[in-house]
């Protein structure tokens, strides 16, 4: 069975609020999962779209596959690295604020 996948590396959006909108397309057919994306008011769901569509790109034209048939087989987030940063806070203290960043991917297979 062939597959193709896409990676999107170093996102900065936080792993915990990409997994949300990943879990909602894992298992669906291609044009299900494009649909779903589509109608999910967060922020994550434009960029897991563009990657969608690139990993449908990535079957049709690196393996020929069909479409019509494409399912996605696994989506995951894997933590990326974090960038620091500091924000002053009362009596001349710091505290730190950790901005995250996600690596995501998709791999589609016919069914």
């Amino acid at each position: 069975m062939q597959q193709a996948k896409a990676i999107a590396r170093y996102v900065r959006v936080a792993p915990r609020k990409v997994q949300l909108v990943v879990d909602l397309i894992r298992g669906k057919k291609v044009g299900e999962a494009i649909a779903i994306l589509r109608h999910t008011p967060k922020s994550a769901s434009p960029i897991v779209e563009k990657l969608l569509n690139s990993a449908i790109a990535n079957a049709e034209h690196n393996y020929s596959l069909d479409v019509n048939n494409l399912v996605v087989e696994q989506a995951y987030v894997n933590q990326g690295p974090t960038l620091k940063r500091f924000r002053p806070r009362a009596m001349g203290r710091a505290s730190r604020i950790n901005k995250r960043t996600s690596h995501i991917t998709v791999v589609v297979s016919e069914k």
